[in-house]
């Protein structure tokens, strides 16, 4: 059982609502406000920012009670003592509305090849001297080692590329105390042609890295589907689509099989974050 997730049996799960927006790089502080107004809960910055993450407090300025976190700093690329000493500043300034996530990256990127786990393990007790809260950071996590250490030694697993299905067995596993939160992509497209051809542009980078291909195999997928550019089934799986009605049943499945937190990563560019988040609060019951 995590000490990050219960306290005399009183769940500090982080609170970020039941749905938050996944964008890979940081988006400008005024669509942050916009995604607040729709009712999403949090904003996940991905694409490996920098250690001194600069790019949160203009964030957190502009808005009230939207929570900034990262969708992962990379253990490989970001000092653990930096990051640290960022986290220590934005906390200082904008107490409980940031969450560091973390995670190893991908290996096949860095010239300083050590075993993933181990370079985690080290990271975090880094984090532990400089006293980052377990509370207050999570892990990107896929396959049952690093979820349980995600239960260990943080609040919980931001899991990415993922199923409902990933998420009912990563909900097993961790228990029911450990916040779980899984990514998924959407595309606001009814052509399913289409809309797989928008999914494959992203997924198919992800189809030359080990751990991605593993977890998928590990839920069933053959060779065939995760051979490039993926199969119609692998696409439909980790990217949903169709009308907003259909994208929130998909993504309300992740809920119902144990996620207290959704990150929704609109595809199809930049102009489509906006619109797609505006269409798709409704049927996900924001205030929007």
């Amino acid at each position: 059982m995590s000490e990050a997730s219960t306290s005399e049996g009183v769940s500090l799960k982080p609170g970020l609502g039941r749905y938050g927006v996944w964008t890979g790089g940081a988006p400008a502080p005024e669509q942050a406000a916009e995604i607040e107004k729709l009712g999403y809960g949090a904003l996940w910055v991905g694409a490996s920012p920098a250690a001194d993450l600069s790019f949160v407090e203009p964030i957190l300025e502009q808005t009230e009670t939207l929570q900034v976190a990262t969708g992962i700093v990379n253990v490989w690329a970001s000092s653990a003592e930096e990051v640290a000493e960022s986290y220590h500043r934005i906390e200082d300034a904008y107490p409980n509305r940031f969450l560091l996530g973390v995670g190893i990256g991908h290996p096949e990127h860095t010239d300083e090849y050590r075993k993933p786990y181990d370079v985690l393990v080290e990271y975090l007790d880094k984090l532990d001297a400089a006293k980052v809260p377990t509370s207050r950071r999570v892990i990107a996590a896929l396959g049952p080692k690093v979820l349980e250490l995600s239960a260990r030694r943080s609040a919980g697993a931001h899991p990415y590329l993922t199923t409902p299905e990933h998420t009912g067995q990563a909900r097993n596993l961790i228990g029911p105390t450990v916040f779980l939160a899984p990514e998924h992509k959407v595309v606001l497209e009814t052509d399913a042609d289409e809309a797989r051809d928008v999914g494959r542009q992203t997924v198919e980078f992800y189809l030359d890295l080990r751990n991605y291909v593993n977890n998928w195999k590990r839920l069933g997928f053959t060779d065939d589907d995760v051979t490039k550019p993926g199969s119609d089934k692998l696409i439909d799986a980790v990217v949903a689509y169709g009308t907003a009605e259909e994208i929130a049943a998909r993504l309300n499945q992740h809920l119902d099989a144990g996620a207290d937190h959704v990150t929704i990563q609109v595809l199809g560019g930049k102009d489509a974050l906006i619109p797609t988040l505006t269409e798709l609060a409704g049927p996900l019951g924001l205030k929007g």
